[in-house]
């Protein structure tokens, strides 16, 4: 699914009514159908209700909400704002009359001044003061108007976005100062601003309502950013042919684990062989070798000279792609052998865990490696390489400009994990579950993006697709597990059933 800025969605929006013969106002009534449906199916008319409507086409909606509210049995409280009395759009009018027009007693409109009725838990506010319409922050009432709602404790409904967030970056925004949603009912697409934590108690859930706007005008808008489901990734991902064998499907090579950390090589192998790579390598410490037979007997074990720690990561494998990191330990040893690594592999690999340490460590290397590789950092890992950033907006940016740079995917994990290509575009993960916050989940999906790798997809294909996968592996584990349950274990063990859920 695209996610458009806030420009381009007026221009859709627009082309919608002067090309296709759909009215503005048609196009408010299928928003508010949308948030009514919603409330009557969560809520009863005997719920005390208070909207918020602006002046502008937001307030607009809200007033035909409320209209339809009323038709639904639900006797809302309505306050409109029209100051100086001559404030409101084309469209705010005529909502305003339809509303009248039903012998509605209960509308205050507000010209100069407010008198904020009490409100309580036991409330739902619908927010309709200002949407994706808004250019400033909010100051002065509006700005004591969203303290209130958000501290009354009352279930809010924010109609396209919360009033006093900007659709795309909201660098100049402080979160006190916006209304914070219980629900967010996004009009036609998600928006930016949802994907990244900063604004995750600002948003509260959301769900996107489809009004039917322009598919050749979506279709011809471009964008950069992205929100993967699942018919995308399926439309990736390949068929077997029955006339195949394990050399059709790659030969991953895996510098994974070291004593005490074995586990960590273990869990990104099973997630590269249950993710269909034809032939896998582990290359570990001598002390890894017993673990690795029993617990991943479908892996070749390659063993370094040193005992507990890896000193060689030399390709001298005839590998389709190799992944590096996970359990490799910060010992100087295997901090040279992989910037050997770095220094001489030519094709694209991945890169997690310890070897980012590395990286941080010596950031000379980002110059090596190799153009098309996959970083796969948390926060954390990346404000060690890359400095440290004061958000999770600021952290994207700081991502898209790096990829950039370097010519590398960067994989910055997170609730909407997002894939940043060198190209600008990314691409905001929508599987996965709060149970894959476990030690040893990131493995797991180091193993998914090397073996993809490793059967030639590229890596754009390979970053995206992996982390949808590993996602959805998470879901599946969580079924049976649960959120507090699920370990690393349980989601490499499901990888397979979900390549087979995404491929049905």
């Amino acid at each position: 699914m695209k996610i458009f800025n806030t420009e381009n969605i007026r221009k859709i929006d627009r082309v919608t009514i002067e090309e296709e013969g759909v009215s503005s106002q048609e196009l408010i009534r299928r928003v508010a159908e949308g948030v009514v449906s919603e409330i009557v199916g969560r809520w009863s008319p005997s719920t005390p209700v208070v909207i918020f409507a602006g002046s502008g086409n937001n307030g607009a909606d809200a007033l035909v909400v409320g209209r339809l509210l009323l038709e639904a049995g639900f006797y809302p409280r309505i306050l409109l704002f029209n100051f100086k009395g001559n404030s409101l759009s084309r469209d705010c009018r005529q909502a305003k009359h339809e509303l009248l027009s039903t012998g509605y007693q209960g509308l205050v409109e507000i010209i100069d001044r407010a008198d904020i009725p009490p409100i309580t838990p036991d409330h739902l506010v619908i927010d309709g003061l200002f949407g994706s319409g808004l250019r400033d922050p909010l100051e002065g009432g509006f700005k004591m108007l969203a303290r209130v709602i958000s501290e009354s404790g009352a279930s809010v409904i924010s109609i396209d976005v919360p009033s006093g967030m900007f659709g795309d970056w909201n660098a100049r925004v402080i979160g006190r100062d916006v209304v914070h949603a219980t629900l967010t009912l996004a009009v036609q697409f998600p928006r930016l601003a949802f994907f990244l934590s900063d604004n995750a108690d600002l948003v509260g859930r959301w769900k996107v309502l489809d009004i039917g706007l322009s598919n050749r005008a979506i279709m011809e808008t471009h964008t950069k950013y992205f929100y993967v489901e699942r018919d995308e990734v399926r439309e990736v991902l390949r068929k077997r042919k029955p006339f195949s064998s394990k050399a059709d499907y790659g030969h991953a090579l895996l510098f994974a684990g070291c004593y005490g950390m074995t586990g960590a090589a273990v869990l990104a192998a099973r997630g590269a062989l249950r993710s269909g790579v034809g032939k896998l390598t582990v290359h570990s410490a001598r002390a890894a070798y017993p673990v690795l037979q029993s617990q991943v007997p479908e892996a070749l074990f390659s063993p370094d000279r040193q005992e507990y720690v890896i000193s060689d990561m030399s390709s001298r494998f005839k590998c389709t792609a190799i992944g590096v990191g996970p359990g490799i330990g910060a010992n100087d040893v295997t901090r040279g052998a992989f910037e050997t690594l770095i220094k001489s592999y030519k094709r694209p690999m991945v890169i997690d865990a310890d070897a980012l340490n590395a990286l941080a460590q010596n950031q000379a290397l980002l110059d090596h490696i190799a153009p098309g590789s996959i970083l796969t950092p948390h926060a954390g890992e990346f404000d060690r390489i890359f400095g440290d950033q004061t958000s999770a907006e600021a952290r994207l940016l700081k991502a898209i400009e790096v990829s950039h740079r370097y010519k590398i995917m960067i994989v910055l994990k997170g609730h909407y994990t997002a894939t940043v290509r060198p190209d600008g575009k990314v691409f905001f993960n929508s599987s996965g579950t709060p149970a894959m916050a476990t030690a040893g989940s990131g493995d797991v999906l180091t193993g998914i993006i090397t073996s993809l790798l490793a059967q030639g997809y590229k890596p754009e294909a390979a970053s995206v697709a992996g982390v949808y996968i590993h996602g959805r592996a998470g879901e599946i584990a969580a079924e049976t597990e649960g959120d507090y349950g699920t370990t690393a274990l349980d989601i490499a063990q499901a990888v397979g059933k979900a390549i087979k859920s995404i491929m049905e």
